[in-house]
């Protein structure tokens, strides 16, 4: 088996689409246009699929006071802290800042313009 997406229920995913498309170089797969507001976004590299959505029979997970550790979607990065200044320039806040873990992968912790955990993640070596 291999995962085919991750789905997150997401306060805003019709304004969060376009932020993650603009600011992640993510691309668009699948949109709907009425709730739940479904959007499909895959990465850069084509692999890894999320799904933002926001249905009224779910909860919504309060993601700005939740810790990141517990919840977080991962990105790869070349150059965590330029990719850091750039995203908060672009409206992402910070919740952790740049760490080394003992593995010597370069870490940070974001939060998406809505409160979403977002880690950049330099890995010293490829976990794959």
């Amino acid at each position: 088996m291999v995962i085919e997406h991750i789905g997150y229920q997401h306060p805003d995913p019709r304004a969060a689409t376009p932020w993650y498309l603009q600011q992640l170089g993510f691309r668009l797969v699948r949109q709907l246009d009425q709730p739940p507001y479904t959007s499909f976004l895959v990465d850069s590299a084509g692999h890894g699929i999320v799904e933002f959505y926001c249905n009224p029979a779910a909860p919504l997970p309060d993601y700005p006071r939740q810790d990141p550790l517990v919840l977080h979607l991962a990105l790869q990065v070349d150059d965590v802290p330029g990719e850091r200044d750039r995203l908060l320039a672009a409206g992402a806040t910070l919740a952790d800042d740049v760490a080394t873990t003992p593995y010597g992968d370069q870490i940070v912790m974001l939060r998406d313009p809505w409160g979403f955990p977002l880690q950049l993640v330099h890995r010293a070596t490829p976990l794959v």
